[in-house]
């Protein structure tokens, strides 16, 4: 129920820091017991909650919420790899930063990349969609890069599919080895993508 008595920009204040809190329990429950087990239940106690009506408050249905997650954790990935990635002017600079900001980004949203990959195998269409967007973009990148010179002479789209599935493993790694050792992983991936498309190690 609504607080009666609080203004309405307190109470926005109130239901996003309420909302966030049932996104954040949500992964924790996905990322360590599996989509398949992440109850309202679950959810509300990992949350703290009294209730799940206090999530049915927020979130019209269970996959209301899992429609949330993926929406929020993949805007995110994606604003935090543009932002390194327009940094840069040159298409291996561009390319290299991409794979630096996805490592980043993997260091320090673990459980909310590690909830998603979870979500999104149980789901073709999402899993997808998410998908096409990402090799899209490499797909442009790379052919960026061999038009100026920069790279060599191969398979765009593979090379692409090849890059998104290097990254999509090392979650797959994270979700049996949470402290696997990404530092080390990302040197030997922006090396091979490096040696991958021009044949220089970074």
């Amino acid at each position: 129920m609504r607080a009666k008595n609080s203004s309405p920009e307190q109470r926005s204040l109130t239901e996003q820091a309420r909302r966030a809190q049932i996104v954040e329990a949500a992964v924790e429950v996905i990322a360590d017991e599996g989509y398949a087990k992440a109850s309202f239940a679950r959810i509300a106690t990992k949350a703290g909650l009294s209730s799940t009506g206090l999530i049915t408050y927020h979130f019209a249905n269970r996959q209301d919420l899992i429609d949330s997650i993926v929406d929020e954790v993949m805007t995110a990935f994606a604003g935090h790899v543009r932002e390194r990635v327009d940094a840069e002017f040159a298409p291996a600079a561009r390319l290299d930063a991409f794979v630096s900001a996805n490592l980043d980004f993997i260091r320090t949203h673990r459980k909310h990349l590690v909830a998603v990959l979870d979500i999104t195998a149980g789901s073709r269409t999402t899993l997808a969609k998410i998908m096409k967007a990402d090799i899209d973009a490499l797909e442009d990148l790379l052919v960026q890069g061999q038009r100026q010179g920069e790279f060599r002479a191969f398979h765009p789209r593979s090379v692409a599919i090849a890059i998104r599935s290097m990254r999509d493993g090392i979650l797959r790694v994270l979700s049996v080895e949470p402290d696997f050792d990404l530092t080390s992983y990302e040197h030997e991936l922006r090396t091979l993508v490096r040696l991958a498309t021009s044949g220089e190690i970074p």
